[in-house]
């Protein structure tokens, strides 16, 4: 970790201000107050009750504006709500007056009551319905045995939202700031039906940008919504996505001849950067990066000596320092990141892992005795599921290596691309998968229900009745120390039954336009925000 980050201050003291020659037209125009970037890959989806993923959420939070938001520096502050209380048996939310839909028609509690019980309604099949389960009867809604109407979630008016919980949920208020949490208008979604989303002329929008064009596979257009209760503050006006590329040399060389005003850089591309003199900025994404095992019927990941024997087999410090060679990112042993806040520290120097040593003996031993639990006469190859990025294919590679020099075992890759990998993983098709996860909101919590049996991005359907136990506990308790001891209990358990393997905590090295100001890069709200952006003259 320390030799990291004397690596990373000396490429931030090397980069020096200024773009020389180089065209900057197309990446930001100040006349036009319109910016230029690109997407890693299209959102899959753009309907809030059905969306799963960070390029989704990132499109999202800059069309859509919940009850609250996240400011320009990380805080919640009022969305649609002007004004709220908090206390352990619910919320009441009181909505703004101006707030407006895209069309004109004033935003109300009703949208939000509607919203919710229509993300929990099974035939909605919403894979982010767990995370109302804080509300009341939410669960029993999510599983059929009562109807929408049943969930805690009432409009007294108009402008009033009254919300009862199951249990106290004392991080509840950042809950209503994630993208399933937004409003949703129902004839709108009742008209459109199935196809609601599908197309920028099949959403309605009630946030500081209309989605003014979306060619699927090709590009997206957002512009200012002039109907916004707070779009005289909206300093960019337009913001043009007509790039897709998860490729980051690919962002890079855009990035340099002028075509967009932010890029990603990936290990490779740094020396260049600083060469070109251009600014480089470091920003610690809070996702953890792990290899997930399907426990699903007939797959030999199922088997624990199995998955103690790759656990005993990967050395994260070597594929970070080695394979990934990024500065910033950081070797994980935890199903909790270095970011996740604590009592008064970071919850991982409060309650430190037990960091599991690499040991080929230990692992080949383990090995062998699953061979036996599952009465092979020979191991059958092993399907990795991976994304289509170049780091991705690499970081691959490397477990394609270790597998067969220190298991003796055929591990084949199966590349997707993002959409695909996604379907892939609900579906269970995958031994093992590189799987990654973003915090939604700011409570430990973001990632310690992930493995709960009823959560739906659980995608390896591990269920083990002591960890459902212990996330119950959790969610049913106000007592901030017990909550907390708890969560280090589950940190042992990950390590000791491994559903997963904590890989790395990834950190992004990104290059940004220097005329682009205000550019929130934070860990919760959709990243990069540009709402409260601006171009310099």
């Amino acid at each position: 970790m320390g030799c990291e980050s004397v690596r990373l201050a000396r490429w931030l003291a090397l980069a020096v201000l200024g773009f020389s020659a180089w065209a900057q037209a197309a990446a930001v125009d100040p006349q036009q107050s319109r910016i230029q970037l690109a997407l890693a890959t299209e959102p899959p989806t753009l309907h809030s009750a059905r969306a799963t993923d960070t390029i989704a959420n990132f499109v999202l939070s800059h069309l859509m504006e919940g009850l609250l938001r996240y400011g320009s520096d990380g805080e919640l502050i009022g969305g649609v709500a002007e004004r709220w209380q908090l206390n352990e048996s619910g919320a009441r939310f009181w909505l703004r007056e101006d707030a407006r839909w895209a069309d004109g028609k004033p935003v109300r509690a009703q949208d939000f009551a509607f919203a919710w019980q229509y993300a929990l309604r099974p035939e909605t099949a919403s894979q982010y319905a767990f995370i109302f389960y804080p509300i009341k009867n939410a669960e029993a809604v999510n599983r059929g045995d009562m109807p929408a109407s049943a969930l805690g979630v009432r409009a007294v008016s108009d402008r009033e939202l009254v919300v009862e919980f199951d249990g106290p949920c004392p991080y509840f208020l950042s809950l209503t700031a994630f993208m399933t949490y937004m409003p949703l208008r129902e004839d709108v979604v009742n008209h459109w039906g199935r196809r609601y989303a599908a197309d920028a002329d099949k959403l309605m929008v009630n946030g500081p940008y209309v989605l003014e064009k979306w060619v699927h596979g090709a590009e997206l257009r957002l512009a200012a919504n002039a109907r916004y209760w707070d779009n005289e503050n909206v300093q960019i006006r337009h913001i043009d996505l007509p790039y897709i590329t998860a490729d980051p040399s690919a962002q890079f060389n855009l990035f340099r001849d002028g075509q967009i005003a932010l890029a990603n850089l990936d290990t490779g591309l740094l020396d260049e950067a600083i060469e070109r003199g251009f600014d480089i900025h470091h920003f610690q994404t809070g996702a953890l990066y792990f290899l997930e095992f399907n426990f699903r019927e007939g797959r030999i990941s199922a088997n624990r000596h199995f998955r103690k024997a790759v656990q005993h087999l990967l050395n994260p410090e070597l594929l970070v320092n080695k394979i990934i060679g990024l500065p910033g990112v950081l070797p994980a042993y935890s199903l909790f990141p270095m970011t996740v806040k604590g009592l008064e520290k970071p919850f991982r120097e409060e309650y430190p892992v037990l960091k599991v040593e690499p040991d080929l003996a230990l692992a080949r031993r383990h090995l062998a005795k699953a061979k036996a639990e599952l009465g092979l006469a020979e191991w059958p190859p092993l399907m990795l599921l991976s994304g289509d990025s170049p780091r991705a294919l690499q970081e691959a590679e490397y477990y394609q290596y270790l597998f067969r020099r220190g298991l003796g075992l055929e591990l084949r890759i199966d590349q997707q691309v993002f959409k695909q990998r996604l379907e892939k993983m609900r579906r269970g098709d995958f031994d093992i998968v590189v799987a990654a996860w973003g915090p939604d909101f700011d409570d430990i919590m973001t990632f310690a229900d992930l493995f709960a049996s009823w959560n739906d991005n659980n995608r390896g359907r591990y269920h083990n009745p002591e960890y459902d136990r212990l996330v119950r506990a959790a969610q049913r308790s106000s007592d901030a120390k017990r909550r907390f001891d708890i969560m280090g209990r589950l940190q042992a358990l990950i390590v000791d039954d491994v559903p997963i393997l904590p890989t790395y905590e990834n950190a992004s090295l990104y290059v940004q336009h220097p005329q682009l100001r205000g550019v929130r890069r934070a860990v919760f709200g959709g990243d990069p925000s540009f709402r409260d952006a601006w171009i310099a003259p």
